[in-house]
């Protein structure tokens, strides 16, 4: 249970208490009904438990219970009410509050009628038990909190956005600058080494490990620089990816050979954006080493939704060892740097029994 639950709880027995030692300091003919009041105000007390999941049903209960205890004799103010009123107005149910106050206001005479029995007396104790100011301030109290949550979300949006925009700026100059300086050169150094060792060949003489090692080195550059541009460009050409997307990362991985399999634990939820899309390239960027390098046969993926975090897992059974590990590359600097900048943890090493593990720690901050 979160600590703002447990608050709210605490509040509820607090409420529930000083409701109970209200009655009791009043004055009023015992009757046999008395136990029914007490646990009325006992209930319209504690309802407040659950405003924040539930604002509406607590409306109703606690408006039900004040009828219910001004019925049986007990002279004690809708006080719990006035708490659902704040809470169901702050939640955005203003129509609804509304008309259940209306509805309370006009029925608490003819519930204190009951014990009464003379209407002005029923009248007085109605007006004390709730005055169309409380019910005024309570309401007012709840959409003044509502609009500054509301401002406050519409201004960390426009910093989200702001700061998405200049990010994508940034990426497709970095993309620009990229493909002008470097797209051209390794193009040639590529095609040259390629053409000499073709030559070479041809003519029946032994290609030095040198050249070769020069086109196969031009080789990957031409690769990786196409997915370092595509990787840049990707969210400016298409919307952002996320956990959705990963189902398809698996089944390309196995058009490739790999026996990859994924497994979700927990109840799936929203995510934060920016969790949601580091993520997906966790299990993007592992899924890339895997087939490039590991030489494995076997991966899986593990992605689990817990209350305060998500976890991704990726495994493989390729040919890192304890003592030999693979070298730390780009990629696994960048989904570092990715899960550092949310707080989070990550662990990239060789597993003791083979093969090569990627373990991401996402705080989430859920809200209540």
């Amino acid at each position: 249970m979160s600590r703002r639950r447990i608050g709210d709880w605490a509040i509820a027995a607090g409420l529930a208490a000083i409701l109970l030692i209200t009655a009791l300091s009043k004055q009023h003919s015992p009757t046999n009904l008395d136990p029914l009041g007490y646990t009325l105000l006992t209930i319209g007390g504690l309802a407040l438990g659950a405003r924040r999941r539930a604002p509406i049903a607590v409306l109703v209960v606690t408006g039900a219970c004040a009828l219910g205890y001004q019925a049986v004799g007990f002279d004690v103010p809708a006080v719990a009410f006035l708490f659902a009123v704040y809470a169901a107005v702050r939640a955005g149910h203003r129509t609804i509050t509304v008309a259940a106050s209306v509805t309370l206001l006009a029925a608490l005479p003819l519930a204190a009628l009951a014990s009464l029995h003379e209407m002005g007396a029923a009248f007085a104790r109605a007006r004390g038990a709730l005055e169309i100011a409380w019910l005024i301030a309570a309401g007012a109290a709840g959409e003044a909190l509502r609009q500054a949550e509301r401002r406050a979300d519409e201004a960390e949006r426009t910093r989200e956005e702001t700061a998405r925009r200049r990010a994508d700026a940034e990426r497709l100059h970095i993309a620009r600058e990229l493909h002008d300086s470097l797209t051209h050169q390794i193009s040639v150094i590529k095609v040259q080494s390629e053409a000499a060792v073709h030559v070479a060949r041809k003519r029946g003489e032994e290609v030095p490990e040198a050249l070769l090692a020069i086109r196969d080195a031009g080789r990957e550059a031409a690769r990786e620089l196409r997915a370092t541009l595509e990787a840049l460009r990707d969210d400016s050409k298409s919307p952002p990816h996320g956990l959705d997307h990963v189902p398809a990362l698996v089944e390309r991985a196995r058009t490739t050979g790999l026996d990859a399999t994924l497994t979700i634990g927990g109840q799936p939820q929203d995510l934060p954006a920016a969790v949601d899309r580091t993520a997906y390239r966790i299990v993007q960027e592992s899924l890339t080493n895997i087939s490039r390098h590991a030489a494995a046969s076997n991966a899986s993926i593990r992605i689990d939704y817990r209350p305060d975090a998500l976890v991704v897992r990726v495994d493989d059974d390729g040919t890192a060892t304890s003592t030999i590990a693979p070298p730390s590359g780009v990629g696994l600097l960048g989904m570092h740097e990715r899960v550092t900048a949310l707080g989070g943890r990550l662990r990239a090493a060789p597993r003791d029994e083979g093969g090569f593990s990627v373990r991401a720690e996402l705080p989430v901050q859920r809200t209540s």
